[in-house]
């Protein structure tokens, strides 16, 4: 999925003029399971459109617009490329269709807002991160989550310069042979990658590795300020790299602060436990969450579970398709707590089984 920073969350969850319309369907990745998914996207768009003329609320006209914006988005979808689901924002004038590697429940929501939670647990479960890979000539900024990289070309990225500046016969001619990154024109790029590297942190924060020579990321240490936030990868060649490559370099770093997250994940839940400051299973947490006491929560990456109100005051066991049933709860329970400034943490299925797939540290 494209990032779903925090300005673009904040506009999704604009209000809007009644309907805002959000079509969530599964998807999958492959044969046999990806057969029906045309079929049963398009069958969830028919029961948007339905829903839209049944509603008294929603005048002719708006009702058109929207299922214009409906049958636009759906006529933008390759289903050759799914992933885990996708998501349909309509409402008058507009449309957007997110992927998710991400599983979500088959549903048509009409609201005065689009459904967020999908997203944000979806990008809290991707893990997302950036790679900047540094050299003297190009700086490239990579977009990495679970598993991939892909070249992001947001901002100034990426930035290039002349490499007329590199050639050794010209350099001698002039007498000009400092080290290529004690030249005073390469440090003055690698100010300006640092400056735009830092604009984008401030709209998008997320993990920083810095990849190149090790010249390479001494200098950038000395002219700019990222390195306190960044985790540095000794590795040339990857400002010219395949996103291979990149995601080759920065994996056994990203699996052995995955393998510490784990270990810090599972002594904060047993020292919470031993202080009385430990929730557990879905319709504890669902209640600490909702009164914003998670300080820490802790998921299993594939924990998901169908549940129902028990006269509002506790979550039971339902079936998919029960009246009232809430399919995505582990979604609402993640993007409560992270809108509630608690740290949330995936971890590999089977970590929390004595905690049935979630648990929380409580703040009180």
């Amino acid at each position: 999925m494209d990032a779903l920073s925090p300005s673009t969350l904040a506009e999704l969850r604009r209000p809007r003029p009644y309907p805002a319309v959000s079509v969530l369907a599964p998807t999958h990745r492959r044969e046999p399971d990806n057969a029906q998914d045309r079929v049963r996207l398009r069958n969830a768009l028919a029961d948007a459109k339905k829903q839209l003329e049944s509603d008294p609320a929603v005048s002719r006209e708006r009702r058109i617009d929207i299922e214009t914006q409906l049958d636009q988005a759906l006529g933008e979808i390759d289903l050759t490329y799914s992933e885990d689901g996708l998501v349909i924002f309509a409402a008058p004038g507009e449309h957007q269709v997110w992927s998710l590697a991400r599983s979500v429940p088959e549903r048509v929501v009409l609201a005065d807002t689009f459904l967020t939670r999908n997203l944000v647990a979806a990008q809290a479960a991707e893990r997302s991160f950036w790679v900047l890979a540094v050299s003297a000539d190009r700086v490239a900024l990579w977009d990495g989550g679970s598993g991939h990289v892909t070249e992001d070309h947001a901002g100034s990225f990426p930035m290039t310069r002349d490499r007329e500046n590199f050639d050794a016969e010209r350099r001698e001619r002039i007498g000009d042979t400092p080290s290529t990154f004690r030249d005073e024109g390469t440090r003055h790029f690698l100010r300006e990658a640092d400056t735009a590297m830092s604009r984008m942190l401030r709209q998008d924060p997320r993990p920083l590795y810095v990849t190149g020579e090790r010249a390479a990321l001494s200098a950038l240490e000395e002219v700019g300020g990222l390195t306190g936030q960044a985790v540095h990868i000794p590795h040339g060649g990857l400002a010219h790299g395949t996103p291979d490559a990149v995601w080759q370099a920065v994996r056994p770093v990203i699996a052995e602060e995955d393998r510490r997250n784990v270990e810090t994940v599972s002594r904060e839940l047993q020292a919470a436990r031993g202080r009385k400051a430990f929730a557990a299973g879905v319709d504890e947490v669902w209640q600490n969450a909702s009164d914003g006491r998670i300080r820490l929560l802790a998921v299993e990456e594939n924990y998901r579970v169908t549940v129902r109100d028990d006269t509002g005051d506790h979550l039971v066991p339902a079936e998919t398709g029960d009246l009232d049933s809430r399919e995505d709860i582990v979604d609402e329970i993640v993007e409560r707590c992270l809108d509630t400034g608690a740290e949330v943490r995936f971890v590999p299925d089977g970590t929390l089984a004595d905690a049935r797939g979630i648990a929380g540290v409580l703040r009180y």
